[in-house]
């Protein structure tokens, strides 16, 4: 099996040298796909700098939002399986085994990566959760972190979502949309440690995913 790894980047100059260092050294069969969302700081440089055989490197003329980075990489990906990999290093890719086992044994269509939230900012905890229960009221799931990046979910099911969303509201567009196609997700618990800046703002970015999980529910997918 495969691995397409998608990175979407956005001024990481400072991590992502080692996030990539860690993604190579997984020992599976993998190609790395990062987006690099014209990045106003040194990470382009850095990632062109990086001496590693299984990466492949995109770049945005202009800022477009984590999605929109999300859904460059899909389109480039050869592999049976995607993931999706922030680029800061608040998830740990030595997790990316345990990931996949539930779907090699067939115990999953799509696997998500399960964080204990409880070191986070508050407003971003009671947020994530609130998001989540939203999702499980809505769409009968059982869900634990649906806003978690790490979404394993064989390639072909991920390209048949038809995913329109460029920034943080992804998350939900997948979840939905993975949903509504009755796909069976299994969580997986994962190494979490959540970082104090983030580019996700729990106000801004929280209504258009609230908004998001309503309109696919009950309008336009």
């Amino acid at each position: 099996m495969k691995l397409s790894v998608l990175i979407p980047v956005y001024n990481e100059e400072g991590l992502i040298a080692e996030l990539l260092r860690r993604v190579a050294a997984v020992p599976m069969d993998k190609e790395i796909i990062l987006v690099d969302d014209c990045s106003t700081d040194g990470s382009w440089a850095v990632v062109n700098a990086a001496q590693i055989p299984e990466l492949r490197l995109f770049r945005h003329p202009q800022n477009r939002g984590k999605g929109s980075g999300i859904r460059t990489a899909l389109a480039q990906a050869t592999g049976d399986v995607v993931l999706i990999q922030d680029a800061d290093l608040e998830y740990d890719p030595a997790d990316y085994p345990k990931l996949l086992a539930p779907l090699a044994r067939g115990e999953a269509d799509v696997v998500y990566g399960a964080r204990d939230l409880s070191d986070q900012k508050r407003m971003m905890r009671w947020g994530n959760k609130f998001l989540t229960g939203v999702t499980n009221v809505l769409y009968g799931s059982r869900l634990t972190d649906m806003e978690t990046c790490y979404k394993v979910v064989p390639t072909e099911v991920m390209r048949a979502l038809d995913l329109k969303a460029d920034r943080f509201q992804i998350e939900p567009e997948i979840t939905a949309k993975l949903l509504l196609r009755g796909c069976r997700i299994v969580e997986v618990p994962i190494s979490y440690a959540p970082r104090v800046a983030k580019k996700l703002n729990p106000w801004r970015d929280g209504l258009p995913a609230l908004t998001t999980l309503l309109r696919l529910r009950f309008g336009k997918q």
